[in-house]
């Protein structure tokens, strides 16, 4: 029964972590599309921002696969 459960965190995260990606990019293009002339300060911020979307789904893999071999 662990083991499912850690599966759908891991599963949760995954799906987590996409769908904040896709929202920074789809912002990011917006945001382009609607002032071509800030297209670096956005894309920086997109740099920024994806890195740290993406950091708390990892984290909650790394945690799921430590109660996997913890219990």
């Amino acid at each position: 029964m662990t083991a499912l459960a850690i599966a759908i965190v891991a599963g949760l995260a995954a799906i987590g972590g996409a769908f904040a990606v896709s929202i920074i990019v789809k912002a990011t293009i917006e945001g382009t599309t609607r002032q071509p002339e800030l297209r670096g300060t956005l894309q920086t911020l997109m740099f920024i921002g994806v890195p740290l979307a993406e950091a708390v789904p990892i984290i909650a893999i790394v945690i799921s696969f430590l109660l996997l071999f913890i219990y």
